[in-house]
């Protein structure tokens, strides 16, 4: 299961709370950080908050921190859609269209080769399969819905520490 932190941002009688999470990268984290041309990119992005709401049994309060679970399997799953699909998609269309101008005489009609046909197939069966495979992760990533793992409290602030109690 994969966990993250998430701050409450607001609650709703009907027990939905909306909850934001800030995007991470995973640059910065190795030895050439400060040379890194992805590094700098990235942290010129950086602070990016993402919000979405989620069911919660338990009364939470606005502010709190609570950390989140997501199953592993279904990131998995949307992974290979995303990047396997389009890999066989772009294999099957060279196949078909190697298979197509053999037995079409594609070079005679069309004045397309074998290979050509090959990489022109290649590139529609990749674009398809990248769009159909994008369409099942959407609706996987609805399906998906994550936990509320645990409650945190909330977090301590400058601000906390300078009131006086």
């Amino acid at each position: 299961m994969m966990e993250e932190l998430a701050r409450v941002v607001k609650v709703e009688p009907s027990g939905w709370v909306t909850v934001e999470v800030e995007v991470k990268t995973a640059c910065g984290h190795c030895s050439a950080k400060e040379n890194c041309g992805t590094g700098a990119i990235a942290s010129a992005f950086a602070g990016k908050t993402q919000q979405f709401s989620i069911h919660s049994s338990e009364r939470c309060e606005e502010g709190e921190l609570l950390r989140l679970g997501l199953p592993e399997s279904s990131l998995l799953k949307a992974a290979a859609l995303v990047y396997l699909m389009p890999l066989a998609g772009m294999l099957l269309g060279a196949l078909f269209g190697k298979l197509m101008a053999v037995q079409l005489n594609l070079a005679s009609v069309l004045g397309l080769g074998a290979d050509s046909a090959s990489i022109l197939f290649a590139l529609v069966g990749g674009v398809i399969s990248w769009r159909f495979g994008k369409h099942l992760a959407r609706a996987l990533e609805r399906e998906t819905v994550p936990v509320i793992l645990a409650r945190l409290g909330k977090s301590i602030t400058p601000d906390c520490l300078t009131k006086p109690a």
